[in-house]
């Protein structure tokens, strides 16, 4: 939904959107902390960069991704010093959603448009959000409460 169209999204839709990306992850850290303290573990939600770039499919989309980083830092704090948490926040990925919610465009015209502003000047691939999400979960034992943007640097990348 347009950024613009404040009336095409309901009450409802919003909700809805809350619930599947801040709501659901809250009940499942809610209902596996036990295990997740007893095992030392690990948390990585998955937000977005239109968490901090006001971008995305929809205002409710932004607002949502935004939350969930907040209720990252939250959880880290809580859970600590058994469970570490963190986000990734993926920006354009190349795959084909991505492409199909372009419309019209080509997946070589999405890609050459976002490595026209991107820092990195690419998009990430699928393979590059799950090495962040591995990293986290496996290799960055003394990380906790950070956001990791994989999207080429578009959340630096000066205004346009």
């Amino acid at each position: 939904m347009a950024h613009h169209d404040l009336e095409g999204l309901t009450a409802e839709d919003f909700q809805r959107i809350f619930q599947l990306n801040v709501v659901a992850p809250f009940q499942m850290v809610r209902a596996c902390a036990a295990a997740l303290k007893a095992s030392r573990g690990a948390i990585v939600n998955v937000s977005s960069v239109a968490a901090v770039l006001g971008t995305g499919s929809s205002v409710a989309y932004a607002a949502s991704k935004a939350a969930l980083n907040t209720m990252t830092f939250s959880l880290a704090r809580s859970l600590a010093p058994e469970v570490r948490v963190n986000a990734v926040c993926p920006g354009h990925t190349n795959t084909p959603w991505h492409v199909a919610a372009r419309g019209a465009e080509t997946a070589a015209e999405v890609e050459r448009r976002y490595a026209s502003i991107a820092p990195l000047k690419a998009a990430s691939e699928p393979e590059d959000v799950a090495d962040a999400i591995v990293w986290l979960l496996e290799g960055a034992k003394r990380v906790t409460g950070e956001i990791v943007f994989v999207d080429g640097g578009m959340h630096i990348a000066a205004p346009r």
